[in-house]
């Protein structure tokens, strides 16, 4: 069956997530202009070390536009299966970002263990910084959705960022509150090096899913499961199948499977089975593109392509 159809409902939303991303980007310049202040009446390392997180978010934010756009392109005759790779390119880069902000914190705070200093206007300091993470925390929570419901792993990897820019505000807040409750200044430092390891953590797992992704990992075991429950109703019925093979490519899934019907149907009727549990397929996997093969029961050679590569021994021998 042809990979050919038209678009579904998903992937002609998808190809305007880039608002989301202008969504990140607006978010990303406020929060740093509001935390680069917090840290300008304090002199705290910690609210130093989150603003330094912010600025990444503007950088990853605006990677995420540009490979939000590249992901929406239609398929062409160079990419016939379309562009949606892209977006693990800009969570990859978020990831290693996210990485590299855990160092830029590390190389401030560890001085300050040292040599602790005094901090000034925390009252002003922590509203500010607060109301940075309330304005993070909404926006993490809409790109959240839209990446869940989009299928868009760049959308959701910029609501992990997000969020873990949320948890890296909350520590600080917490560790600026408790210096001016008790004057105990390294723990400024000390909450600021607690907090990249998190930011290490989370980073780790972008890298490592963005890695997946390009390396063509299967769908994730819930879809897995729901393909199976489509499949195993047409068993019943005593149809066959398999070399059910998933890939995940951004917001497009990707199914191929071996159909094994009775070897007395026709043409037309083969058909029309495989017309509708396609169809059932992709109820099931919302803009999944299938490309299914049809073939007899009772021909042993329809039992022996199941392997990746198949090794086909009579064309093996008319070379030799």
């Amino acid at each position: 069956m042809s990979l050919d159809r038209p678009p579904n409902n998903l992937e002609m939303a998808s190809a305007n997530l880039t608002r989301f991303a202008w969504l990140s980007i607006g978010a990303a310049i406020l929060t740093i202009a509001l935390k680069t202040t917090a840290y300008w009446f304090t002199g705290s390392v910690g609210l130093l070390s989150d603003a330094l997180e912010s600025l990444v978010n503007l950088v990853a934010a605006t990677m995420a536009l540009a490979m939000l756009t590249i992901a929406a392109r239609p398929a062409d005759e160079m990419h016939a299966f379309g562009y949606g790779k892209a977006e693990y390119f800009s969570s990859g880069l978020e990831g290693a970002l996210i990485l590299l902000a855990a160092a830029s914190i590390v190389w401030t705070a560890v001085p300050r263990l040292f040599a602790p200093q005094p901090l000034e206007h925390i009252g002003i300091g922590l509203g500010i910084s607060v109301l940075a993470s309330a304005i993070n925390f909404a926006v993490a929570r809409v790109l959240m959705n839209a990446g869940k419901e989009y299928r868009s792993i760049t959308l959701e990897a910029d609501a992990d960022h997000l969020m873990t820019d949320v948890w890296t505000s909350a520590g600080v807040v917490l560790a600026v509150g408790v210096v001016a409750l008790t004057g105990w200044v390294r723990l400024d430092p000390i909450i600021a090096l607690v907090v990249a390891a998190n930011i290490l953590r989370i980073g780790w797992q972008l890298l490592s899913r963005s890695t997946r992704g390009l390396l063509d990992a299967t769908l994730p075991a819930t879809e897995q499961d729901a393909i199976k429950q489509v499949l195993n109703r047409y068993e019943s019925q005593g149809i066959q199948y398999h070399a059910l093979r998933t890939r995940q490519a951004g917001t497009r899934a990707f199914i191929s499977l071996h159909v094994l019907v009775p070897e007395d149907w026709t043409v037309k009727r083969g058909h029309d089975l495989l017309e509708q549990l396609e169809r059932d397929i992709r109820s099931a996997v919302p803009g999944a593109q299938l490309l299914t093969h049809l073939e007899p029961q009772g021909d042993p050679a329809a039992w022996e392509d199941i392997a990746l590569d198949r090794k086909d021994s009579a064309a093996g021998s008319k070379n030799e």
